[in-house]
């Protein structure tokens, strides 16, 4: 068993996306391809209003998945396939974009501010261009698991035995949102060669020098086969996120990521002519 250990880690930066939407991100274009399969992180938690009211108006995507999850207050949804609801606390959408959508996310105003991740997970090069689909997931659904001062939420991925709701993922990924108890361990095995990364949402890890990894950090893992992380003396709450890498090219811009130039360019070319969605 070769323990993974900290590889890297990032303090996410405010950014203003949308229509002036004031978020916290992890990881993006520049770290390519240091998370692959993964592209972004944000964190698009705001306290004010005026942090996250303007929202994501009609914008497109091809070549990725989204993954939306709201710990607290509201985001409403609307596409170009004729979709609409509200992603509500606690819930989760799974948007793959496949051959393109496109759509918009308009946070509500809610009391006590609004919390919440967007993750995009790339998509291989004889995928991209699947239908469209969206699973989305209420609280629920998810199962939680209790053990050893760990509280684990499942969305996907496979915890001691237990599945989470998101299912026929092309990347598999896992992704868990876990409480741990002050000075308890966490632990659990991953293949070899798959990325693997935290998102420390509050309070603290403690590192092996017992140096101390604090909220608002993203916490890249080195290779092995098996991840642990303690908590630090107040606990910690953290996304747990890992899959294997696809190790293709990347062609970027915006919101649309293809294998190449010439393909990124045909989307845009679509896009602008009215025939990007398919």
């Amino acid at each position: 068993m070769t323990m993974r250990g900290i590889k890297k880690i990032f303090k996410t930066k405010p950014t203003i996306e949308g229509a002036g939407v004031n978020l916290n991100r992890g990881f993006g274009f520049h770290e390519i391809p240091e998370f692959d399969p993964f592209l972004l992180f944000d964190d698009f938690s705001g306290e004010n209003v005026s942090d996250y009211i303007a929202g994501f108006p009609w914008h497109p995507h091809r070549g990725i998945e989204t993954v939306t999850y709201v710990l607290h207050g509201a985001v409403e949804h609307q596409d170009s396939m004729g979709n609409k609801g509200v992603i509500g606390t606690g819930s989760v959408q799974w948007m793959t974009a496949g051959s393109g959508i496109i759509h918009q996310e308009m946070p509500k105003e809610s009391p006590g501010g609004l919390a919440g991740f967007q993750l995009w997970v790339n998509l291989p090069a004889k995928n991209k261009m699947m239908p469209p689909r969206y699973q989305d997931i209420l609280p629920h659904d998810m199962p939680v698991i209790e053990k050893n001062g760990a509280h684990v939420r499942i969305i996907a991925g496979n915890f001691e035995g237990v599945e989470g709701p998101v299912r026929d993922l092309i990347v598999s990924p896992t992704y868990f949102d876990i409480t741990l108890d002050a000075d308890m361990t966490f632990v659990q095995d991953f293949p070899v060669g798959h990325t693997v990364l935290m998102y420390i949402i509050s309070g603290s890890i403690v590192e092996e020098n017992n140096s101390v990894v604090s909220s608002g950090n993203i916490v890249l893992m080195g290779d092995g086969d098996n991840f642990s992380c303690t908590a630090g003396k107040s606990g910690v709450r953290f996304l747990l996120i890992a899959g294997k890498p696809l190790g293709e090219k990347v062609a970027w811009h915006g919101p649309i990521v293809m294998n190449t130039q010439e393909e990124l360019a045909l989307a845009f070319e679509e896009y602008q002519n009215g025939t990007f969605i398919k």
